[in-house]
């Protein structure tokens, strides 16, 4: 047995002393591995960058066509373009290199951890990027083409006499940073299960604590949906139902892996030992 008791040995925590220039060392080794996959990573987005924003402006070309309408963007400087693609390189550059860069980070901090936490970590970890994506999908997939379909509907086509044509001419830069902002926001209000869950098994929060602040949890949902999208109702509560109905699995979520209270043992009255004599 060793000195820190039996504990370490059922649940060893597989690391070996390093001095703070091997650890420094280590750090810079997995920094350079993730810092060269997110360049590998941003070189092969810029080169589909076209591909990836005609992906991202697929939504609305539909709802054009369905209106008779030639789906087009417009750039009004001549380094628009090229900018804007590279944001969407960065923006997929993001996406492709995150598992690469949560291997590196998971890699520097598993050794210094013991192995039942490591198997409470290794859920979250694989839950994080399926949630991001998941909520990048309902974005996509469901609110963009309700809220561009919205939003289109403002055209009024000249017919003629004194009737004033409105018509949308959508520039690259700005529709590219209304995705962007919808996605990462859909994105990261899906990882709220993850973050509560954490704090729930580290004993920062219970179940009874979350249903407590219920309400206070809706409310806030709605204003975060009023501050991250668009000025509509559409992707407001778009946004907002879905951030309630995480909050309640994150209900679930807690009270599965927080940890048990102790039952303290209740003394019986027909045994104690502190009896009133007469």
């Amino acid at each position: 047995m060793s000195d820190n008791g039996p504990y370490q040995d059922e649940d060893p925590i597989h690391d070996q002393p390093m001095p703070l220039l091997d650890h420094l060392l280590e750090l810079r080794r997995r920094l350079l591995w993730s810092g060269a996959a997110f360049i590998v990573c941003f070189a092969l987005c810029y080169h589909y960058a076209g591909d990836i924003y005609l992906f991202l402006a697929r939504p609305l070309g539909e709802i054009m066509r369905q209106r008779g309408e030639q789906p087009h963007l417009i750039y009004t400087a001549l380094y628009e373009a090229f900018f804007t693609y590279i944001r969407v390189a960065l923006f997929g550059a993001a996406f492709l290199s995150f598992p690469i860069v949560a291997i590196q980070a998971w890699m520097f901090i598993a050794p210094g951890l013991y192995r039942s936490e490591k198997r409470a970590f290794a859920p979250f970890l694989i839950a994080t990027p399926v949630l991001f994506v998941a909520g990048a999908a309902l974005a996509y997939y469901f609110i963009f083409p309700v809220a561009w379909r919205f939003f289109v509907s403002f055209q009024t086509p000249g017919a003629g006499g004194d009737q004033v044509q409105i018509e949308l001419q959508a520039k690259v830069s700005e529709y590219l940073s209304l995705v962007m902002k919808m996605i990462m926001a859909f994105g990261i209000a899906f990882e709220l299960p993850v973050v509560l869950s954490l704090l729930a098994r580290v004993g920062i929060v219970t179940s009874a604590m979350l249903r407590k602040f219920r309400r206070y949890a809706i409310v806030g949902a709605f204003v975060l949906g009023a501050i991250f999208m668009p000025p509509d109702p559409i992707t407001q509560f778009g946004l907002a139902v879905p951030l309630v109905l995480l909050y309640e699995i994150s209900i679930l979520c807690a009270r599965v892996i927080e940890p048990r209270q102790p039952v303290a043992d209740t003394p019986d009255p027909t045994t104690n030992p502190e009896q009133e004599v007469p």
